[in-house]
């Protein structure tokens, strides 16, 4: 089922596009495959990035609040000919979106191999980004109220979570988990070792 991306918001994408036509811009971003290029180049595939603050295993377990998100900027990526090569991020300043930096890397292509997999599904999602800054982690938010701010919202028990590639130790990348199911997951392993263990959600053994 096609995936519900919400649009972005105008000014990120301008000064994205801004950046792209300095030559300055792109000279001075660590993007080797970007400063290569010839030829045109394109943002797509917007989406918004939201930060997971500190989970607390004592809300997860009496039932209490929900996992605090924010709202930390816009990623764009950037294609070149038949490929994406590199991504634009932006961010929320006083006087609106701006340009941030440019970035290269895994996840990149991983980003992109998540939403194609997540149009494959049954039911019909957002997609958003979720950094989880504790574990070094990002994951593929798929929210289920598709019609919802992109900027609000926080994760549902049965939103999904995509972790993108490269995953930590012992959670499978690329595979979908209920929120109600990987955050358990992710606050034990920030959590003394006397808290009980949830159930692995790494990959099979084939």
């Amino acid at each position: 089922m096609p995936l519900h991306v919400p649009p972005a918001p105008a000014a990120a994408l301008r000064s994205v596009l801004a950046a792209l036509g300095s030559p300055t811009a792109v000279h001075e971003a660590h993007t080797p495959a970007l400063r290569a290029l010839q030829g045109p180049v394109t943002a797509e595939l917007a989406l918004p990035v939201h930060v997971l603050d500190r989970l607390n295993i004592s809300d997860l377990t009496s039932g209490g609040r929900p996992p605090r998100t924010r709202l930390t900027g816009w990623r764009f990526l950037i294609r070149g000919g038949e490929r994406y090569v590199a991504a634009a991020d932006t961010r929320l300043t006083p006087d609106g979106w701006a340009f941030s930096h440019f970035f290269e890397g895994p996840y990149v292509a991983a980003t992109e191999r998540a939403l194609r997999q997540a149009e494959s599904l049954s039911t019909a999602y957002q997609p958003r980004l979720l950094s989880v800054p504790e574990l070094y982690m990002l994951t593929l938010w798929l929210h289920g109220a598709v019609g919802a701010d992109a900027s609000a919202g926080l994760p549902a028990g049965e939103d999904l979570l995509v972790p993108l590639a490269p995953a930590p130790p012992g959670i499978a990348a690329y595979r979908p988990h209920p929120v109600s199911e990987l955050l358990p997951v992710m606050t034990h392993r920030l959590t003394p070792a006397t808290a009980p263990a949830p159930p692995s959600v790494a990959a099979p053994a084939a």
